[in-house]
């Protein structure tokens, strides 16, 4: 028997990845995170005039808490104190004075390595029933992935594309219900802002929610690491303020863990590996197991650690760095909201295109209504339709979208996923390109 034939069946279970997803990032905020990045990796910046005042002030902060003054030192397992404490500030101030504890709050190399620390322990490996998550449908495959090579099986919820991908109770009660007669269910994943619905959760959506992994027992693990960017009228409220302004006994009985991510904010720095988990209302006892798991791997890469608290402390009214730092993030954020208008203005422009409103998130997630020609012509090739979609756009046209049946739709559907966070220009670029591809297209398969 080859190697390759005695693989863990978890791991040769994996779905395929239909597409590799690459997206153009955003022109997002650099300088003054490298800045700080340049003096703690060579301290002798700190004391030069090559960086602003505010800068060296802040590398030396950051490097008094790393032992021996250097990034290159092991930490503790959930982090530089500094910055743990640092986090839990920022996480007060953003939930309006709900209270956040340090010694709940762990650092990580990014959010989906802290999810899938969370879900080890979640997951029962030697039970009876195989152990169940209910998981977003569409959403991003990478969970989905973790859930099955630790031999758990991820449960889709449907998210209503005509309500705006809105999370309805009635498909969580399917859901739950479906899994309750094959497996064991102990956890609920959402992802608010959705990725890659694009919706933001109201208030009263996560009431219900909260409400139901109460009634049900679940674990909830809130995926939040796109809540730097919600437009329009809408308003980012993460999980666990919602929580804590329900009141008890909820607020004090729903176990929550909460992640958040340096790769997904206007940061955007994916490579330094920083990202961290809250965890609300979980027993002492399992928070032991908790740290267990987690001191596996010593601790998070350091200067992904200084990442985020550049990111969740960024240049405040007074410092050197400030005005900079508030014209970019203010460019930014206009940019792509008029990104957000000017895609899905287009979009639905096209025949053959029906895209929801973009409220949040990093992406836009239309469907596409393909003429049965071109879905023959996949089968022909063995693609799915929409991979055959978007390889044909690739190739014809120079534009790289990701097919929606990698991120899981409803039987009979296509979509297409493409990055919003670039500058205006690139924007209007790709969507002209898009245009121009579509209808020849639809022209060539009607």
């Amino acid at each position: 028997m080859s190697v390759l034939q005695e693989i863990n069946p978890n791991v040769r279970n994996l779905k395929h990845l239909e597409y590799v997803v690459l997206a153009r990032r955003a022109n997002q905020i650099k300088e003054e995170l490298q800045q700080v990045l340049a003096a703690c990796l060579d301290p002798t910046l700190v004391n030069s005039d090559k960086l602003p005042a505010d800068a060296r002030q802040r590398a030396q902060r950051l490097l008094g808490g790393c032992v021996g003054g250097s990034v290159g030192s092991y930490t503790a397992t959930a982090g530089i104190s500094e910055i743990v404490h640092r986090i839990s500030e920022f996480i007060t101030r953003r939930d309006g004075g709900v209270p956040s504890h340090p010694e709940n709050i762990y650092i990580s190399p990014g959010s989906q390595w802290a999810l899938t620390n969370i879900l080890k322990i979640l997951v029962n490996s030697k039970s009876s029933s195989q152990t169940a998550v209910l998981t977003p449908l569409p959403s991003h495959s990478t969970t989905s992935l973790s859930i099955t090579s630790l031999g758990a099986v991820a449960i889709p919820y449907n998210l209503s594309e005509e309500q705006g991908w809105a999370l309805q109770m009635e498909e969580l009660h399917r859901a739950l219900e479906f899994a309750k007669g094959l497996y064991n269910p102990v956890a609920l994943y959402v992802i608010n802002p959705g990725n890659p619905s694009g919706h933001v959760q109201s208030r009263k959506s996560m009431q219900d929610v909260i409400r139901f992994v109460s009634e049900k027992r679940l674990f909830l693990l809130a995926d939040e690491v796109y809540q730097d960017f919600v437009y329009g009228e809408h308003e980012f409220l993460s999980y666990k303020r919602v929580l804590a302004e329900m009141g008890p006994p909820l607020a004090d009985t729903v176990e929550l863990a909460s992640f958040h991510s340096v790769s997904k904010g206007f940061m955007g720095e994916g490579g330094l590996r920083g990202g961290y988990v809250e965890l609300v209302n979980v027993d002492p006892a399992v928070m032991k197991y908790i740290f267990k798991k987690f001191s596996m791997d010593a601790c998070a890469p350091v200067l992904g650690q200084l990442a985020l608290d550049l990111m969740l402390n960024p240049p405040q009214p007074g410092d050197p760095s400030y005005p900079l730092y508030n014209v970019e993030t203010r460019n930014i954020k206009t940019a792509v909201a008029n990104n957000v208008k000017r895609a899905c203005e287009v979009v639905n422009s096209l025949p053959g295109f029906c895209c929801q409103p973009v409220q949040g998130g990093a992406f836009a997630f239309p469907r596409l209504y393909l003429p049965p020609k071109a879905i023959q012509k996949a089968k022909e090739m063995g693609m799915q339709p929409d991979t055959f979609y978007c390889l044909r756009l690739l190739e014809e046209n120079g534009v790289f979208a990701s097919p929606g049946c990698e991120y899981g739709q409803k039987e009979g559907t296509h979509h297409i996923r493409f990055c919003i966070l670039t500058p205006e220009d690139t924007m209007e670029e790709l969507l002209g390109r898009l245009t121009s591809f579509h209808t020849q297209f639809m022209k060539d398969f009607s």
